[in-house]
This record gives structure tokens, sequence and C-alpha cells, in this order.
């Protein structure tokens, strides 16, 4: 008996030292690799957001409500509610994710449509939130949603059509296109209406279809965000300013930018510290929002910066490899338009702190404040690790992995005795 439970013992950690001389490469081209890459990232990201939020918005909080901690308070209760959500969407079958695509579009539509009644707010010139229970919510992050998961079922099935302008033009281009950027455009939100554009662009591109199309269509939009952007007075200034390389309103169109910079050069190499920044005081405007990334790299140096861009790359690393490893094409063509969603608003948030590109007002993915995206981001991530899940080999290498780790917990001695216990 003695001899049969040291066997048992033994064989994990047989296991784990025959696994320490597995090769990186092998470890990398595991079933699993995905999957632990995709929940590890978000893991982290949404740590750092957390810790980020209530550091940014400790004195903003302060001055408005007489605590330092409501903002976050806010943030982690979306988060604490976005986690179990995430962890239902990873266990979501893949053809449960087909199905579902008309039903989150027409939610999500309806949720947009009710930006323009008594119960929208206006925030900054934009109409793009609804007030519910105290709490404002944006619709327009729904759709970001619902467009990758009905965008990528219709063009999985119409794939071999695509070829036809008919079919590119209805129903993915016009009616659906066209209204969930409108909706969006109608409420002055440029930015979400932008993040849109690359999701519809990453959709059709990643179900195959012809070049020529996107330069029609890509015409088309340009002059629609050239219209938006000329109908504003505050963006034609903003990107004027941007392209002329050079800002004189240094008090009004150009203050953010000027002190989001100010806090990356204040942060230098290793940053001020945690908790640190002088930005923050009322100097920053959208500290602890669409200009965290500044706050971070005031705080936290480059290495902050770098550990937070590298997160992000593995994300877009794992999308890449869901597209390049999946036989289902509905997989692959979400896959593709997930990575444009976050790592398109990502270089958009990022390019607009460092002066790559204007100002435009769009949050950093799980890290800005802000419980709509942050609700949406974890969902779509969620909807990432069941694809991934679904890989070959995955499900097998998942249930063997939770199978090992339960026969190493059996052999602890409190557990053994407790077996030994049970077994008298």
């Amino acid at each position: 008996m003695t001899s049969q439970v040291q066997g048992r013992a033994a064989l994990p950690a047989n296991q784990s030292r025959l696994r320490r001389h597995v090769p990186a490469a092998e470890r990398l081209d595991s079933p699993v690799t995905t999957y632990y890459v995709l929940l590890g990232s978000t893991l982290l990201l949404l740590v750092i957001g957390l810790v980020m939020v209530l550091s940014a918005s400790s004195v903003t909080s302060l001055s408005k409500s007489g605590s330092s901690f409501t903002i976050f308070l806010s943030q982690l209760r979306f988060a604490v509610i976005g986690l179990p959500l995430m962890l239902v969407a990873s266990r979501v079958p893949v053809r449960l994710w087909k199905r579902i695509g008309w039903v989150v579009l027409v939610g999500a539509l309806l949720a947009q449509l009710l930006v323009f009644t008594s119960l929208g707010v206006s925030v900054n010139g934009n109409r793009n939130w609804i007030g519910v229970g105290g709490q404002r919510l944006q619709p327009s992050e729904a759709l970001k949603l619902a467009l990758v998961l009905w965008g990528a079922a219709v063009l999985a099935r119409k794939r071999l059509l695509l070829d036809r302008w008919v079919h590119v033009l209805v129903p993915v281009l016009a009616p659906v296109g066209v209204l969930t950027i409108g909706l969006v455009l109608a409420g002055h939100d440029l930015g979400t209406a932008l993040v849109l554009l690359l999701i519809l662009a990453a959709l059709l591109f990643a179900a195959g279809a012809p070049l020529r199309m996107f330069g029609i269509a890509g015409a088309s939009m340009a002059v629609l965000v050239g219209a938006m952007v000329m109908s504003s007075d505050n963006r034609k200034t903003r990107i004027a300013s941007w392209l002329g390389g050079r800002c004189t309103d240094t008090l009004t169109v150009c203050y953010q930018s000027i002190h989001g910079k100010y806090a990356l050069a204040d942060g230098g190499w290793w940053g001020v510290g945690l908790g640190a920044s002088r930005e923050k005081w009322s100097w920053l405007p959208e500290a602890h929002n669409d200009f965290i990334f500044a706050i971070i790299g005031e705080e936290l140096g480059l290495p902050g910066v770098l550990v937070v861009l590298a997160l992000f790359l593995l994300i877009g690393w794992a999308c890449l490899r869901l597209v390049t490893r999946s036989d289902d094409l509905f997989v692959r063509i979400a896959s593709a338009a997930t990575m444009a969603w976050l790592l398109g608003q990502t270089l958009i948030n990022v390019g607009a702190v460092i002066g790559m590109l204007p100002v435009i007002g769009l949050p950093l993915p799980l890290v800005s404040s802000g419980g709509s995206a942050l609700l949406t981001s974890m969902l779509v991530l969620g909807m990432l690790m069941s694809f991934a899940r679904a890989e070959p080999g995955a499900a097998h290498a998942l249930s063997a992995r939770g199978g090992m780790l339960r026969r190493s917990l059996a052999v602890l001695p409190g557990r053994a005795r407790g077996a030994g216990r049970a077994g008298r």
C-alpha cells in the first residue's frame, strides 16, 4: 500500500521533470498556448489598469466626491462583474457564438438609439452615453462586439460569393455597416466610428473580399470622416494643429496633448514612482481615462510603458495564432476583426498621447477607466479564449492538466489522511 502511494506521489514530479526538458519551441506550439497567453495577458492588463486608475483618478475623485476611491471603486465593480462574464464567455461553444450575432446586433442597435432619447447623455460634445440608475453606459461599445460576431458569421457563409459586389454591399457594408457607423457619428463620436471602420475592414480582408473593393470603400469612408471633421470646429482645430506639427493655442486646443507629453517627459527612464504623478493634480485632463498611458509613463517610466505594450502585442500574437491555426472560417474572421479592434484602438490611444496622432478621445482597452469599455473588452477576450479552447487538442490538454493537478493535490498529507479516514 505504501509503495502504491509513493508511486502516485512520484508520478506528477516525474512528469514535471520531463516537462522541464521540453524545448521552448515545442512548448509554444502547444495547443493550450493561445488560451494561456490570452488569459495571462488579460488578467495582467486588468490588474495594471485597476492600479493605475486608482493612482490617476485619486485627485480628481477627491475633488468631485470627497473620496479618493470613488472612480476606482466604480472601475473595480465593473471588473468584478466582468470576470465571471469572461469566464462564462470562454466556455461558450463556437457554434453558439455563430448563432447569437443577430441577437447581439439588434440589441446593440436598439441601445444605441436610446442615446437620442431623454436617456441620452452628452459629454464634451459627444452624445454617446445613456444614463441608467445613476450609471453612464456607452452602447457603442456593444456595437463593436456585435459587428464582429454578426459580420464574421455572415461573411463565413458568403465566402464563395464575395467576388460579387452585391454580396459585399448587402448586408455587410449597407445597410448594417453604414447604419452602425452612422448612428455613432450622429452622436459625434468620431473615435468609436474609426474603430468600427477598422473592424469592418478587417472582417472583409480576413474573409477574402477583393482588394479593389477596399479602395472604393476606403475613399467613401475618408470623405465621410472628412465631413465629420469639418463639421466640428474643435476637431478641425485639433487636426489642423497636429498636421502643422505645432500648436500655438497651448491653453485650450493643445492643452491636453502638451501636458500628456509633459507627463511622459517627467517620467523619464524609470518614472517618478507609483502614485507620485504631478500631472494628475488637475493639470492633465482625463488622466484616468484617455490619457492614462501618460500617467503610466510618468509614474512607471519606460519599463511600465513597455510592459503594457508587450501585453497588447501578446494578445495580438494570440489572435494571429487563432487566425492561422483554426480550420473554422468564422473563428479566423472574428479573431482577425478582434485583433484589429484591440490593437487598432491601442495604437490610436497611444499615438494621441505621444503626439503621433490627433486627440480624438479613445480609451486604452482594459486599462482606462470606463465600465462599458471594460466589460465589452473582457467579453470579446473571453470569446477568443473559447476559440482557443476549441483548437485541435486544446480541450484534451486542458482536461489533462486539471487531472494532473487533482492527482498532485491528492497526495498532500492533509488530503491523504482525509482519504484514509473516508476509507475507514
